[in-house]
């Protein structure tokens, strides 16, 4: 996470972060170091702490529920020999990797709790 252009905080998968901060609407960007964020600003009115998650477009659910696509029509293809089969058998993959490379913007989100 990096804050104003100049703070870097490295995070780690389920570790919590506190971040004191001087000044009101601090610009946030998020990276993997492939991946950036769009910046966001926070605007701080009343209330003093804020809480969020940092998220990927592709959660785990989708990765498992991608693998058993793969693998049902990889077997029903190896079953029938439909070329149209076969060529769903790669879509999961082809989606993903649209999300890691080519939609790198939402790849990353940062999301309130």
């Amino acid at each position: 996470m990096v804050i104003n252009n100049d703070e870097i905080y490295p995070i780690r998968r389920g570790e919590k972060l506190t971040i004191p901060l001087q000044a009101n609407n601090p610009k946030v960007v998020i990276t993997d170091g492939f991946h950036i964020t769009k910046p966001l600003e926070l605007v701080f009115h009343h209330v003093h702490t804020y809480y969020f998650k940092i998220v990927c477009i592709i959660d785990d659910f989708q990765l498992m529920a991608g693998l058993a696509v793969m693998f049902v029509f990889g077997l029903l293809a190896l079953a029938t020999g439909f070329l149209l089969l076969k060529l769903l058998t790669a879509f999961p993959v082809l989606y993903f990797l649209f999300f890691y490379y080519i939609n790198r913007k939402d790849f990353l989100q940062l999301k309130v709790v």
